[in-house]
């Protein structure tokens, strides 16, 4: 097991800084009021207590006949129930200030890890390590809010164990050391369990996100047919109860081993509130104290023992917190993608790979060796190669999601990463195999997202479906083009979405990047799942375009030749290029890559 985080006294305090600043950030006013709130929970119980106390002892006094002593009981009487109304009030107000400020810190500190996550450097999503840190820090960013309310509750707790042991020592000073030792045992206790329960958190990241991915498996309608055709239900129902078992059954056995040991401490604290209870009605027979003083040390005892417990138990339920605070603080302190200051105003007349070379952090085989050539604008190239020859990663470094590892990507010579990359994204639009269909929403969103900075184009829609040949199945959709394409949404009038075959959400992510309209195109495998004589006619409409820089990754022979130049990758280096006649003619690794389509 891992060496759970250790936090010193001076890091813990830095730590609950930090979530108080935090919320402070997110709601002052709120945070303010659950402040205020805190003294009232803690205070105003001790306050009701002491004057309970003299009005049992004034109502003795009045049953015996002291004058005065019925007056005085009224007034008690009147002040507890004032005080108790107050609590009443401040009861039913905490409820909504506790939900708004849960609320606000919630959405704010969700906010930032996700604004954060989306601007890390792309080599981090594919990153284990980012990945596990990512998870640790989403548990506390989860439950910041509790967080937030645990320090709230500790607070309250902490007032109400110092308010009750200073209420104690002004009976007999004793009496409050007695109440501090009694709840030692339960400190160190529950230390040890959070410490274990910490830990195996932290060891268990991997545990987590295998169950959550059959989780997430077993519930796609689309991977029904192959689990029960190969028999995998069942198997992965089985692994995923092993792993909660792993996971949760572990934790509750954590807590089956403490038992014992909690009931020893609680044991510890019941004899102290014996022995005080002991004391002060010796004290009250022998008239040393007054009759209202056994209330009241009764009342006062509990609290001051249940403060004690509660500010432990919640001071180590924050502590595995503000443990997990470490992992979010080193997530949001990795730096993001570094953003050039040069503007890109206008496409660039040649895009250059210049002495590019490239593997992927952590991996020390290259992908992409010393590649070296360059597409002028308006040109349309193909770049061929089997798989794993590079061609992907390529397309990455070109996009800019990538850096290279010795080389550059110049645009009119200018370096990419002097650019703010937006800048030259706003000039591309990219289809790759691993296209997105946005499932939440309609056929016409789909199709639109391609280009979110501009107001709808009846016009541009209208030749992105022509272009993409997609008018013809979208107009068979129950709704046509605002149908759902997903069978698990359903509109306001009852209408559930329908599943688009592999080639129709093809043809559909192709009309998106055709509605979007950009001067530099680039296609890897965008027609996998579109039979050839499709893919033939989507090319014409393409290709038609001489005002577009296309750049595609093909390995259809049909696809490949329309290119004025090809480049031929070969275990991660530029082996050939030129047109699909000279190319042939060499009788090279491109005419051998392509020889029996040909």
């Amino acid at each position: 097991m891992a060496e759970p985080v250790k936090l010193t006294g001076k890091e813990r305090l830095r730590a609950i800084a930090k979530v108080a600043a935090i919320a402070y950030k997110a709601s002052p006013s709120a945070v303010i009021v659950q402040f205020i709130g805190s003294l009232i929970d803690s205070i105003f119980p001790i306050v009701v207590t002491y004057f309970a106390a003299l009005t049992t002892t004034e109502l003795v006094a009045a049953a015996t006949g002291t004058e005065g002593a019925a007056e005085r009981v009224l007034l008690y009487v009147i002040i507890t129930a004032l005080f108790g109304l107050g609590l009443t009030a401040w009861g039913s107000l905490k409820q909504y200030i506790t939900e708004i400020t849960r609320f606000r810190i919630e959405a704010s500190v969700s906010d930032m890890m996700y604004e954060h996550f989306l601007r890390l450097d792309f080599w981090r999503y594919d990153d284990k390590e980012t990945k596990d840190t990512y998870d640790k820090a989403s548990r506390f960013s989860n439950f910041f809010p509790y967080a937030f309310d645990r320090l709230s509750g500790a607070l309250t707790n902490l007032i109400s164990m110092i308010t009750g042991l200073m209420a104690l020592i002004w009976v007999s000073w004793w009496l409050g050391i007695i109440v501090i030792a009694a709840v030692i045992p339960g400190f160190i206790i529950q230390f040890k369990l959070s410490r274990a329960q910490i830990a195996h958190w932290n060891t268990n990241i991997e545990t987590r996100r295998a169950r959550g991915m059959i989780e997430w498996s077993l519930l796609r309608p689309e991977n029904m047919a192959e689990l029960r055709l190969y028999g995998m239900v069942r198997r992965l129902l089985d692994l995923r109860s092993q792993l909660r078992d792993k996971d949760d059954k572990v934790r509750i056995d954590f807590e089956r081993k403490y038992i014992f040991k909690r009931l020893g401490a609680s044991a510890i604290e019941a004899l102290a509130e014996l022995i005080a209870l002991i004391w002060t009605a010796l004290q009250i027979v022998n008239q040393a104290l007054p009759v209202g003083q056994f209330i009241y040390v009764q009342q006062i005892v509990g609290r001051a023992l249940g403060g004690a417990s509660s500010f432990v138990y919640s001071i180590n339920s924050l502590d595995e917190d503000l443990a997990n605070l470490v992992d979010y603080q080193r997530f949001m302190d990795m730096p993001e993608h570094p953003v050039g200051e040069r503007m890109l105003r206008t496409s660039p007349e040649t895009l250059s790979v210049e002495n590019v070379s490239f593997h992927y952090p952590a991996v020390d085989q290259p992908i992409l060796k010393n590649v070296t050539f360059e597409i002028k604008k308006n040109q349309h190239v193909a770049i061929v190669g089997e798989n794993g020859a590079g061609k992907s990663t390529l397309i990455k470094l070109i996009t800019g999601l990538y850096k290279p590892t010795e080389g550059s990507i110049l645009l009119d010579g200018t370096p990419l990463d002097e650019y703010d990359v937006s800048t030259w994204h706003r000039n591309l639009g990219v289809l790759k195999q691993d296209f997105i269909i946005y499932g939440f929403a309609t056929a016409k969103d789909n199709v639109v997202f391609g280009d979110v900075t501009r107001s709808f184009s009846k016009k541009r829609f209208d030749e992105a479906l022509e272009k993409a040949e997609a008018r013809k199945f979208l107009e068979k959709l129950p709704k046509g083009i605002d149908n759902y394409i997903d069978t698990w949404m359903e509109d306001d009038e009852g209408n559930t979405g329908v599943n688009l075959s592999g080639g129709q959400q093809q043809r559909l992510a192709l009309a998106r990047n055709f509605y979007r309209g950009n001067q530099i195109i680039i296609l890897d495998e965008p027609t996998s799942a579109i039979d050839a004589l499709a893919e033939d006619r989507i090319f014409k409409h393409l290709l038609s375009s001489k005002d577009k820089t296309i750049i595609t990754i093909s390995h259809r022979l049909n696809t490949v030749k329309r290119a004025d130049v090809i480049f031929m990758l070969e275990d991660g280096k530029l082996v050939e290029q030129g047109t699909h006649k000279e190319l042939v003619e060499k009788q090279g690794p491109y005419y051998k890559m392509f020889e029996s389509q040909l």
